[in-house]
């Protein structure tokens, strides 16, 4: 990791580290800062990224001064959308692309009580920064112009990004926001460092003291998707069997030999499912778990993982989980049908003498891409992932050639025999058993003539 100091001496040098459009908008956003007379920075996880030397395009800028007012003059001459959230004096603008940039009025929090929402007043970005989770979150990069480009570190972050350590700001700050909790292991197993020794001492406490559960279920269930969202869900979860903690998702959830072959097992199917499918999306997940702007048949990679936690609980206390965290209706779902089926579904595809690749397609017709995958995830035979795989990449994108228009070519009325002859075609397909549509055709011959007096 390059000297943060460096960028302190030679501003400049962000030129070359990030991507020309997030140079430019930093440059502007500092312009107008300057014209409009307040402060602007850049702050948190993006320059962390970028010290780390893994630049992200996440933007935070923080105003001091009116950050609604700044985003919207901001946003004008790109014709952006700007969503303001009055209560937190907080914005987003949303550029005609797509692109995104996190806009907030400098500020302090104020609890009412541990896991309350907060109250937030103006500040100054010193008194912003102090509300930070994580000292390395907490580094700003001065834009106004005569100061574009200089660091920020008032608490540290520098010193334990270069110790590779995840520490509070406060004693309170787990009180405060259990929440926190969960990304100081995210954090920590992202890039490898460790937890300090009073944040790691707090992280116990929090455990003890049963803050978790005061959560409402929508922010656990962030906390928890973000997470299983991550490169390796498996050393996250790992780490919070580790400290006692997986009993937050549900007191039942326990690490345990069963549950690491199944999380071993998931990221090898994720892989080869990005390996083969066009149906794939690398993408954020948003805070209600479903991808924004994305159809609902595309696959949700965290659902997966989700899926081999609520495998080794019981069906209660998977129903209790699914009601305190409020997971969308499509997925929580998804997670049933995995739970209440998927052994069932197994015995039938390991059956003997080996299933044709018709009845394959009826056993598994219907279920979701994730339901698919963590059946191969579960299955230890290797034949049965192989039918599951030929499913997913061949057997479902069949059809019959002949069509109900051709069938009413041949003299047949709609009605039920349309559906039994499109049917026995398709497995006929599927089997091999027909190549043309001349074959297709004299087989609805012959099925028509089995049925007809």
């Amino acid at each position: 990791m390059r000297s943060l100091s460096s960028i302190r001496r030679h501003p400049t040098m962000l030129q070359g580290r990030l991507p020309s459009r997030v140079f430019r908008i930093l440059k502007q956003a500092g312009e107008l800062a300057e014209r409009t007379s307040v402060s602007a920075f850049v702050v948190g996880g993006f320059v962390r990224d970028l010290l780390l030397g893994q630049p992200t395009l996440d933007l935070d800028l923080v105003i001091e001064g009116d950050g609604i007012a700044y985003a919207r003059a901001l946003a004008r001459p790109a014709e952006a959308e700007v969503k303001a959230h009055d209560r937190f004096e907080t914005a987003v603008i949303v550029f005609p692309d797509g692109f995104k940039l996190d806009v907030a009025t400098a500020r302090t929090e104020h609890y009412e009580y541990p896991t309350a929402l907060p109250t937030v007043q103006r500040s100054s970005i010193n008194e912003d920064l102090y509300r930070r989770d994580f000292t390395i979150n907490t580094l700003a990069i001065r834009l106004n112009p005569g100061h574009f480009g200089e660091l920020m570190d008032f608490y540290g972050g520098q010193r334990d990004l270069n110790k590779r350590t995840i520490r509070v700001l406060h004693s309170l700050s787990f009180v405060e926001d259990p929440t926190r909790v969960f990304r100081a292991i995210r954090f920590e197993q992202r890039f490898g460092f460790r937890l300090g020794t009073e944040t790691l001492a707090l992280i116990k406490g929090v455990g003890k003291i049963d803050l978790i559960h005061r959560l409402s279920g929508s922010r656990l269930s962030e906390e928890l998707i973000l997470l299983l969202s991550e490169e390796e869900p498996r050393k996250m979860i790992a780490r919070l069997g580790a400290l006692n903690l997986l009993h937050f998702v549900h007191p039942a959830l326990k690490w345990s030999a069963r549950l690491d072959v199944l999380l071993k097992a998931v990221p090898k199917v994720l892989d080869w499912y990005k390996r083969t499918s066009l149906n794939w999306a690398d993408r954020k997940v948003s805070v209600a778990g479903a991808s924004s702007g994305s159809p609902a048949d595309l696959m949700d990679g965290w659902l997966v993982y989700f899926m081999a936690l609520m495998e080794v609980i019981p069906s209660q206390a998977v129903g209790e989980t699914l009601r305190r965290l409020k997971l969308s209706v499509r997925h929580a779902e998804k997670i049933r049908v995995s739970r209440d089926s998927s052994s069932k579904l197994l015995r039938r595809l390991a059956r003997r003498p080996p299933l044709r690749p018709a009845e394959v397609y009826r056993v598994l017709v219907g279920l979701s891409d994730e339901t698919l995958l963590f059946l191969m995830a579960k299955a230890r035979s290797e034949s049965v992932k192989r039918r599951v795989s030929a499913y997913l990449t061949t057997y479902r994108h069949v059809k019959p050639i002949l069509t109900g228009t051709d069938l009413k070519t041949m003299g047949l009325k709609p009605g039920p025999i349309f559906k039994k002859i499109l049917s026995q075609l398709l497995s006929a397909r599927l089997n091999g058993e027909v190549q043309t549509k001349a074959d297709e055709r004299n087989l609805a011959k012959r099925i028509i003539n089995a049925v007809t007096p």
